[in-house]
């Protein structure tokens, strides 16, 4: 038994704390095999994602110890090995490994990553990016296979689409590389910010992070570092989202509205209150939810990962919404599930049609994913009625405690082995 059992209707109410971004600290994680120095991460949320990560560093030899969202890690003595399909296929960041490791090897041999069904991830990206620097990598048997007889040389290198895990990985790989490597089109989300200045405070020479243009000199060695983890926008994102679908009033601390001004922008169109404060965000539902036009786009654009995780609340409003998912070409994968719910939604390609009811009801459904799941928790709030979700650890992949969070400002969460 694999499940959360929520009983609905409860309003939500009290502060929420929140914690480091899982979408920061696994290619941080992976950017500390850099050095053969101690790396120290505080704010390391405790993640499923986190775990694994942990574990296939330790495969090539870190020395890893946690304790207290608190990571101390050593990579002074790698090694060589083969990494297993099973773990490698749990998390699409798994491939940063490749990047990174060309800096301590000559040959680099993982399987295919994996990850969340949500659609085409940019591979070729990754690949196309490193064999400029330098590396023959090509794809066989299911496996990346990675050679670099010399050290990696700068270049100029411009994507097609901005793609995050494409810019950690060439940042990652160019850090050590000879000359300066420069990434035209480069993301521009906060999480690459975030491993930009880690890399920095361990010796890096990296500017622009934030921008289209991100510049890397090459550097000799990195040493070591302390570095805190960013909050998570995306948690901050759902728990703002759960105050709105239970008419609740949450104070989230530990956070910044400035990662998430086009989902506060369009809560205060919906009719929803956000104020920032000193201490984060405080978000304060209203009895009229009004219906809106979202479009994912990339950064500062609405993200695709909230696109999931403000359906529940459409799907509630006065009326018709629209949703167009312009990054991931399988992002509806909740929408089914939601439809037993109540939920009266209508797909058309890359638009999903909301029309808005009374109140959602509770039913049993599947967590997919792991924004499908967080998804129908937040369903789950506002339902009528007891939901049962299976398959919860995908939800424990990218939120810490999320039934103890919510319980502690008033939801009714079961978690069930």
């Amino acid at each position: 038994m694999d499940q959360f059992v929520i009983q609905g209707g409860n309003r939500l109410e009290g502060t929420i704390n929140i914690n480091g971004a899982k979408n920061a600290v696994l290619p941080i994680l992976v950017g500390s095999l850099l050095t053969q120095e101690m790396v120290i991460l505080n704010n390391v949320p405790y993640l499923k994602d986190v775990l694994i990560m942990n574990k296939l560093l330790q495969k090539y030899g870190a020395e890893i110890k946690s304790k207290n969202n608190i990571i101390h890690i050593k990579s002074n003595i790698l090694k060589k090995t083969e990494l297993s399909e099973t773990m490698v296929s749990k998390i699409s960041s798994s491939v940063l490994l490749v990047g990174a490791l060309l800096n301590r090897f000559s040959k680099v041999k993982i399987p295919l990553p994996g990850g969340c069904n949500i659609g085409t991830r940019e591979l070729d990206f990754h690949i196309k990016g490193l064999g400029a620097l330098g590396a023959n990598i090509y794809i066989k048997n299911n496996f990346i296979i990675a050679e670099a007889n010399k050290k990696l040389k700068g270049t100029n290198i411009t994507f097609k689409f901005p793609s995050v895990g494409a810019t950690h990985q060439i940042i990652i790989a160019s850090c050590l590389a000879d000359g300066e490597t420069i990434i035209n089109n480069a993301a521009k989300e906060p999480e690459v910010v975030d491993l930009a200045n880690f890399l920095n405070s361990m010796g890096a020479d990296i500017k622009g992070a934030g921008t289209s243009i991100i510049r890397i000199s090459g550097v000799e060695k990195l040493g070591g570092t302390t570095y805190s983890i960013m909050p998570d926008r995306i948690t901050t994102g759902t728990y703002m989202i759960a105050a709105a679908v239970t008419k609740g009033n949450i104070q989230i601390n530990n956070t910044k509205i400035d990662f998430l001004k086009n989902v506060a922008e369009k809560l205060r169109e919906i009719g929803v209150e956000v104020i920032e404060n000193n201490e984060g965000i405080r978000v304060i539902s209203s009895d009229e939810i009004r219906p809106v036009e979202i479009i994912t786009k990339v950064y500062p654009g609405f993200p695709t990962d909230m696109q999931p995780i403000v359906t529940p609340l459409l799907a509630i409003a006065e009326g018709e919404s629209t949703i167009q998912e312009n990054i991931f070409n399988n992002r509806y994968n909740h929408v089914v599930e939601l439809r037993k719910m109540g939920a009266n939604i209508r797909i058309d390609e890359n638009i999903a049609t909301i029309n808005g009811v009374n109140r959602l009801i509770g039913s049993q459904v599947t967590a997919l994913d792991l924004r499908t799941g967080a998804t129908l928790i937040l369903a789950g709030l506002n339902a009528r009625g007891k939901t049962i979700i299976d398959n919860a650890s995908q939800i424990e992949r990218g939120y810490e405690n999320i039934a103890k969070v919510l319980n502690l400002v008033g939801a009714d969460i079961e978690r069930r082995f």
